[in-house]
């Protein structure tokens, strides 16, 4: 589905992804990881558009990502919920959702029912100010407004981060639900290894911006863990 070739980023004079060589395949849950540092969050900012690609390919269902504008990316199908969550804050739970429905393609400015029935405390709430909402509740919204987009890839940015345990589980329950049930494609960057192997099927870990190891979740071996995952 995403075909990464050859693709290197700079921060300054950091050179902070170095020839990367990626492929995440349709219908799987990928779970990118790394300590902190290793140019996850830059490689998710690249393929959204948020960051200019310096050099290499992003080819996405065979069309060239780099040649598009950011907010083009979404009408192709990709989901985003970075990791700020970048909810806002002064409007409406509704009017977070809304805001999605901007980027879809076929003209509909329904809220998708599937959002609801995976996030059913959001429609309890349509008229609660994003910033009033706990830090789990407004994770909740963020996947939920990059679901109403009814996308074909999903890309998560540490989902779990600052969570309370409960939610945690709550929506490793959705992505294993949304990639196993209904096919759709995931990236996971996570850093909770335990989460990570119940969420995705796949991993690839990156060091200084180099891919160091992919493969099935079942060959995350211990020796791969302890070299490039325990602090």
């Amino acid at each position: 589905m995403l075909s990464i070739r050859r693709v290197n980023q700079y921060y300054g004079e950091s050179h902070t992804l170095r020839d990367l060589d990626i492929d995440f395949p349709a219908g799987r849950c990928t779970c990118v990881m790394g300590r902190n540092g290793v140019g996850k969050t830059t490689l998710m900012e690249v393929i959204m558009g948020l960051l200019p690609l310096r050099s290499g390919t992003l080819e996405y269902q065979e069309i060239d990502l780099a040649r598009l504008a950011a907010d083009k990316r979404a009408g192709l199908g990709i989901g985003y919920v970075p990791q700020s969550r970048q909810i806002f804050s002064m409007l409406t739970v509704e009017e977070n959702l809304h805001i999605g429905l901007a980027a879809r393609t076929d003209g509909k400015q329904k809220i998708p029912e599937l959002v609801f029935e995976l996030f059913p405390g959001l429609r309890e709430m349509p008229g609660r100010r994003g910033g009033d909402l706990s830090g789990g509740q407004q994770q909740q919204l963020a996947i939920g407004r990059a679901l109403v987009i009814d996308p074909k890839l999903l890309i998560l940015d540490e989902p779990t981060e600052g969570i309370q345990p409960n939610i945690v589980q709550e929506i490793g329950a959705i992505i294993r639900r949304l990639n196993r049930e209904i096919g759709l494609t995931v990236i996971l960057v996570e850093q909770k290894l335990p989460f990570a192997r119940k969420a995705a099927d796949r991993f690839l870990v990156l060091d200084r911006g180099r891919l160091m190891a992919t493969g099935d979740m079942a060959e995350l071996s211990d020796e791969i863990v302890k070299e490039y995952l325990t602090v």
